[in-house]
């Protein structure tokens, strides 16, 4: 039994320089939403909480390309993210932004008290500098080559190509990311959030108190925590962000990655004026979606300002994903190696479904997985089609050939009947075991079994045949299969909220709850409506399109990272 009173979720604020794409999605939205979904099926108070992370040098890096602001740039990509999650059904209670007035108060607020109770140190060090730029220079602003596998594009601050998180002086032949220069070093001051003195406490809450966590952020963890933790500077020589709140500092803003989870708390003050039940109330279980590349900010960083702030609860579980990779190579952006949301939402009208059904089925839950075009195509046409949509479709249209389109009574029961009441209920009680524990992939395997069920129930029994013959077997056999088709409508709705709202309009039904599935959650004479095909075939002209895109991509020696 849990012994919580409601659940906050987050999900890693992506940064507002561009489009989201698939690997976003797979690896922290689209897992995210079936969580709170599911929640809401059940009855239980639940936010999602969201927004985007405007602040950060990749931000302004956009903006000089682009001889803009990093306000324009802010504006224009956080309205394209934003809409793209609503269509796409990602369903946040707030999806907010790190330039509101409310963050800037919050983040600025939480630095002057950690500030002021001085939990910070303060040290000069020295910093890389462009001396034609005239500037420190942050860490995206410094490009090189990573120690630790090679990759010549790596950033100061992370290696997108092993995902090891660095610092600007690890890199090797470092270059300035705005002219191009090698680097001086030059002296600079800056706080630090000191997280060595955190450690054994880390160890403590994380190592020995939370086993149960993900075999791959338990083992980042853990690699972070035996190598020893370093000071972590909280702030940076910019000018686009929170300025620090000290008096006399100039020409220095927050740190991103202090900046940032400090979103999830204002995004829930922007929300409701109860924002601390969340935040503060022990009751409150927190779950933080992110991809693998920010376990280190989540699970280390962040629960240390937390814990130096001292009024905030801790996260309870964070279930990071690997990475998502495309036609066999990684998703580069600045390479336009992707499959951005807002395109596929143009390409593929009507069919968010799809894309949130093949990124759970092939979700990256435990190593990096590949998306293709032809996988996309044939889970659509084997399983979704011809599978799931043709066992709703069979059992509508024999209802309304045989009955009117109205539930018939279920009469006496036979063995077979019983064993596959007794497969509806434990295929229920295994999607649920697989939500709770954050298998999705299992969980919506667990659905489509439920339609394999049905569809063999129908072979099995061949209702069209003992029509003739046996009608009160029909009515058992065709009542049966509709209470399969509306517990289909319950289970699949967090995986794929738009065919369940369909199925329940054929059904004429309201959302059935949780916990009222079963054998017995349609009554005989219940009318239906008349029924559509829940999906299409997707042709392969559809598909070629796509590929000849990534095709187009290659042949300009545009290759990914």
């Amino acid at each position: 039994m849990n012994n919580y009173k409601r659940t906050l979720v987050t999900t890693a604020l992506p940064y507002a320089n561009g489009p989201v794409h698939i690997g976003h999605l797979a690896g922290v939205y689209v897992p995210a939403d079936i969580y709170v979904r599911y929640l809401r099926a059940k009855g239980e108070e639940v936010l999602l909480i969201g927004g985007s992370d405007e602040h950060g040098v990749p931000i302004t890096i956009k903006a000089q390309k682009e001889g803009t602001t990093p306000q324009a740039i802010v504006d224009r990509y956080h309205a394209i993210i934003k809409s793209s999650f609503e269509e796409f059904g990602i369903s946040f209670d707030i999806y907010s932004r790190t330039s509101s007035k409310v963050h800037h108060e919050m983040a600025s607020e939480f630095f002057r008290k950690l500030f002021d109770a001085g939990k910070f140190v303060e040290k000069l060090s020295m910093q890389y500098y462009d001396e034609q730029a005239g500037q420190f220079l942050a860490d995206r602003y410094i490009t090189g080559t990573c120690p630790h596998c090679g990759n010549e594009r790596a950033y100061g601050d992370q290696c997108e190509g092993c995902g090891t998180s660095l610092n600007a002086m690890d890199l090797i032949h470092p270059v300035s990311a705005i002219t191009g220069n090698v680097p001086q070093l030059k002296e600079t001051n800056h706080w630090y959030l000191p997280l060595d003195q955190y450690e054994d406490w880390l160890k403590q809450w994380i190592l020995e108190e939370h086993k149960e966590w993900k075999g791959n952020v338990y083992g980042q963890c853990k690699s972070w925590l035996d190598n020893g933790l370093q000071a972590r500077a909280v702030t940076r020589d910019l000018d686009w962000g929170i300025p620090v709140p000290i008096e006399g500092v100039e020409g220095k803003v927050l740190y991103v990655w202090f900046d940032a989870p400090i979103g999830y708390i204002s995004a829930t003050k922007d929300l409701t004026a109860d924002w601390e039940k969340y935040w503060k109330d022990k009751d409150t279980r927190m779950i933080h979606f992110i991809g693998k590349d920010n376990i280190v900010f989540h699970c280390i960083i962040f629960p240390a300002m937390l814990k130096a702030e001292g009024t905030f609860i801790l996260p309870d579980n964070v279930p990071a994903n690997e990475f998502l990779n495309l036609e066999g190579d990684k998703i580069s952006t600045s390479q336009n190696w992707a499959v951005w949301l807002h395109e596929y939402l143009e390409d593929f009208k009507g069919k968010q479904d799809v894309l949130r059904y093949v990124l759970t089925a092939n979700a990256p839950e435990t190593k990096d997985n590949d998306f293709t075009w032809k996988d996309f195509q044939a889970r659509n046409n084997n399983e979704l089609v011809a599978i799931y949509g043709n066992f709703v479709n069979r059992t509508l249209v024999l209802t309304h050939k045989y009955f009117g389109g109205m539930v018939p009574e279920c009469g006496q029961m036979d063995e077979y009947d019983k064993q596959v009441v007794n497969e509806i209920l434990a295929i229920v009680t295994r999607v649920a075991s697989n939500l709770e524990t954050f298998h999705f992939r299992e969980a919506l395997k667990e659905c489509m079994n439920l339609a394999r069920l049905g569809n063999k129930y129908l072979a099995d029994t061949e209702p069209w045949k003992l029509i003739k013959t046996n009608e009160a077997r029909v009515n058992t056999i065709l009542n049966l299969s509709l209470q399969i088709v509306a517990n289909l409508s319950t289970l699949t709705e967090p995986f794929m909220p738009f065919s369940a709202q369909k199925l329940r309009e054929f059904l004429h039904i309201q959302p059935i709850a949780w916990k009222k599935m079963g054998a017995d959650v349609l009554s005989a004479g219940h009318k239906l409506n008349e029924a559509g095909l829940l999906f299409d075939k997707i042709e392969d002209e559809e598909i070629q399109k796509q590929v000849a895109r990534l095709e187009s991509i290659k042949k300009l020696h545009i290759k990914p990272a």
